[in-house]
């Protein structure tokens, strides 16, 4: 495959990126509403649409400057969807799986992406089928770095919503009392190339199996 120039360059990976954060985020607000919470469905953010969901520095600069700079994975945010856990029957254990949806429905368009290189490899045509691999290799690295990024226990990520379900109340409290510092601490690690480190590991466990599928190994 040809070099990609700059501008396709952010092209491909700029479509994958917004997906994956907009599915993200209206996967939590679907499932807090087959759990009563119809929070996000009464403010329109139960939609694919991104302009609902893109915030200027998470979805935008971010990604953009992770990109450009050559940082090695590619994440980013849109704006939260809302979540009302007083409408949950058991809002403990109710927003934990609200919160697992995000990181799960990132798992399920990384396949997606994996199927989209397949295609491309099957229709062996010189000019879509570069771009195709390109994009579905584009779709399932950020995916899958989304779907790691979120498990981290590190409030307000999805996956201390996840913990926050199963520690018991007092430790649940005690814990969330950490999240006024999450967000230091995640731009700390990306600072010192901490989140590098910690996604790696599971990122070469899990990256084989949806290059399997693609066709690709």
């Amino acid at each position: 495959m040809n070099e990609l120039t700059l501008i396709q360059t952010i092209i491909i990976w700029a479509v994958p990126v917004i997906f994956a954060i907009t599915v993200h985020e209206v996967a939590h607000g679907w499932v807090a509403k087959q759990y009563g919470d119809n929070t996000a469905f009464n403010l329109g953010r139960l939609t694919l649409n991104p302009i609902s969901h893109i915030d200027l520095i998470g979805t935008i600069v971010v990604p953009g400057l992770l990109l450009l700079t050559g940082a090695g994975f590619i994440f980013g945010w849109a704006k939260p969807v809302p979540v009302d856990p007083r409408n949950f029957k058991n809002p403990k254990k109710d927003m934990a799986i609200v919160a697992l949806a995000g990181p799960v429905s990132n798992l399920l368009m990384a396949l997606g992406w994996a199927l989209l290189i397949r295609i491309g490899l099957a229709i062996e045509s010189e000019s879509i089928s570069p771009l195709l691999m390109y994009m579905g290799f584009a779709g399932i690295s950020i995916n899958l770095v989304l779907a790691l990024l979120n498990l981290l226990p590190i409030p307000p990520l999805d996956g201390s919503r996840i913990l926050t379900g199963i520690l018991p109340h007092y430790w649940a409290w005690q814990y969330n009392r950490f999240e006024q510092y999450g967000f230091i601490l995640l731009l700390a690690l990306l600072w010192m190339g901490g989140l590098s480190y910690l996604l790696g590991y599971p990122m070469s466990l899990i990256r084989p199996l949806y290059l399997s599928v693609a066709g690709l190994q």
